[in-house]
This record gives structure tokens, C-alpha cells and sequence, in this order.
């Protein structure tokens, strides 16, 4: 059977949200290149879809080897911002949640709301954008505890996210941190079900008490675990091809994202780190209709997932839930 020559533009129709993604592991590659060609070249390997990262530390060297040069300053994030949104505006994307890593903060020597602010301002008009911080599992017992302890006072923070290195067990203090958060208004994350395996999902549900796991893609591995995630109406932000260059999964046509919404649970399509995958939000919808088969509906449907759960007044939703609806019906 021939490809469907005129899915790319179905897809770009499509009023898609992105819910999975790391500032600085979106930095656009071509920043990086303009600044400093010889040191940055125009197509390094690890940016070709046919690479692999040899296990998550590789994959984080490489991340902070290139985007730690750039985020010096709160003006550096805001450049970076503007040319990202701009370019996931162009996909007809129009609701982000971004999280940036948080021993930034003490890393550059930037205050954390200032980093807010400067991703915030970035935003083109009528773009959604929603900053969440992201933590290693061991920031309850490193120098960096104080920042934990301030986000509360932080103005524009929308919520906070537990991600980085899975084989780090999760310290004891971070489900009563979650939950204070969760009592001030903030969003709960958690990074889970990537490497660490679905007992790890089943953690960041049951005693981090989230309902928005961050890949989660391993939850499949135990049934009980998918039980749980439908039962709880937890939300997976799944980015299938992050999944394959970090070979959580040997290959698009093997991930389970089929199956998982076949049970019921509801996932999104995001990008998770495009400065080291080369990926976008309308690539990520490509490929999996073309290796898992979706229909036109079924990436109709991912894409009202997103505006499900975008933290948006339900009035700012309806419009893109109404046009996805007629999709759906159609």
C-alpha cells in the first residue's frame, strides 16, 4: 500500500498540545551551530534518526554537554523559548507544558523566577504555555534541598516534576513534598515506567499520589499496573520516538502505545528532549501512524487527550475540543 500523501497535511490540521518537554533539552540545535559553528557542527551523529543512546547516562552526557554551554542567563532561556514556540506554533501546536531542570538554578546562579518568567515571555500571542520544574530523585538530601523548599514563593510555576536518572531509588521525602505541592496548587509530574520498569509507575501513582506519569510506557509490562493507571485516570506523556533512541523499545512498530490506549489509558504525543532527537511534535504523530496503523480518528483522539488534561479554564479548551470532535465524528 502506498503512503497517504496527504496525512502530513491532516496532521498539521490537527490543534495538538505538547505536555512532555524539557527546555533545555529543547534548545534548538541551530542556536548552537550559529554560535559557534566548528564547535557545534551542522549534523552531529546523535542528531540522526537512526541513532541510539547506549543507556540514559550517554543520553545525559550529551544532553548537558550541549545545552549547559548555552543557558547562562534568564535572556539565553527567553532566546531559546521564542524560536521553540515559534516553531511548535508552526506544527499548529497551541498549549505547551515545559519543565526546566532545577539545579539550573544553582548551577548558573539564575534565580528560579526569573528562568519563569523569561520561558513565559517567550510565548508567541495566544500560545499556552505552562512551566513546571523538573528535580532529581536525590535533591531531598544534596545541597539543592533549599530550592525544594522555595518553590512555593515562586510566581508563574504551574507545577513540579520528578525526572532523571530511573535506577536512583526515590527518596522516602519526596511523596510529603508532592503532596504539599499538590495542597498550594501545583501539578504533579513524575518521570516513571521509562527505565525503572512498571513497579516504578505504580510508585508514582501510589505513593507520589501523581496522575501525570512522564513516558510510563513500561506500565504495559504488568496489567494490574494499566488497571491502575485507568482507574486512577492517570494521563502517560508518551514520546515514542525518544523511547526508540534510548531503546526503551527496540522499534516504533513494538511500542505499546496502541495497546495502552486500546486499555483504556489515556496517553498524549509529545517530544520529550528534540535537541538530541531531531524530532517534532507532527513527526512523532507520523510515525506512529505509520508503524502502529492509527487512523486519522485515533490521532484525532491522542490529540484531544492533550486538551483533556491541558491546565486551561474550560471555556480556552472548547474550540480545539470541538474541532477534534468533528473529526472523531466524521
Amino acid at each position: 500500500m502506498l503512503p497517504d500523501s496527504s496525512l502530513p497535511a491532516f496532521i498539521q490540521s490537527l490543534p495538538k498540545t505538547e505536555t512532555h518537554l524539557h527546555v533545555e533539552g529543547a534548545l534548538p540545535y541551530e542556536l548552537l551551530h550559529a554560535w559557534d559553528a566548528n564547535r557545534w557542527p551542522a549534523a552531529p551523529a546523535f542528531r540522526e534518526r537512526n541513532y541510539r543512546y547506549a543507556n540514559f547516562p550517554d543520553f545525559e552526557k550529551q544532553l548537558l554537554d550541549n545545552a549547559v554551554p548555552w543557558f547562562t542567563t534568564a535572556e539565553r532561556y527567553y532566546e531559546a523559548a521564542k524560536v521553540m514556540f515559534a516553531r511548535l506554533a508552526a506544527q499548529n501546536v497551541h498549549y505547551v507544558e515545559t519543565s526546566f531542570h532545577l539545579p539550573m538554578v544553582e548551577f548558573v546562579k539564575i534565580p528560579g523566577p526569573e528562568i519563569i518568567a523569561a520561558i513565559r515571555s517567550a510565548a508567541p500571542a495566544h500560545f499556552h504555555v505552562r512551566v513546571f520544574t523538573g528535580m532529581p530523585r536525590d535533591i531531598f538530601t544534596s545541597s539543592m534541598k533549599h530550592l525544594v523548599d522555595d518553590l512555593l514563593e515562586w510566581e508563574g510555576l504551574a507545577g513540579v516534576d520528578l525526572h532523571g536518572d530511573e535506577a536512583m531509588p526515590t527518596d522516602p521525602a519526596t511523596a510529603a513534598y508532592w503532596a504539599k505541592y499538590r495542597a498550594a496548587g501545583l501539578v504533579t509530574k513524575c518521570h516513571a515506567g521509562e527505565f525503572g520498569g512498571a513497579a516504578q509507575v505504580r510508585e508514582a501513582v501510589e505513593q507520589l499520589g501523581v496522575t501525570r506519569v512522564q513516558h510510563g510506557v513500561r506500565a504495559i509490562e504488568d496489567p494490574a499496573v494499566v488497571r491502575l493507571c485507568v482507574d486512577r485516570g492517570v494521563t502517560l506523556d508518551i514520546c515514542p520516538i525518544s523511547n526508540v533512541g534510548l531503546k526503551v523499545v527496540p522499534s516504533l512498530e513494538a511500542h505499546p502505545l496502541k495497546k495502552l490506549l486500546a486499555a483504556g489509558v489515556r496517553c498524549t504525543l509529545s517530544t520529550d528532549d528534540p535537541l538530541c532527537f531531531a524530532n517534532t511534535v507532527n513527526e512523532e504523530y507520523l510515525a506512529v501512524s505509520h508503524a502502529l496503523g492509527f487512523s486519522r480518528r485515533e490521532l484525532a483522539q491522542v490529540a484531544r487527550n492533550g486538551w483533556e488534561v491541558a491546565l486551561l479554564p474550560e471555556g480556552k479548551k472548547a474550540p480545539f475540543l470541538a474541532q477534534l470532535d468533528a473529526i472523531i465524528a466524521g
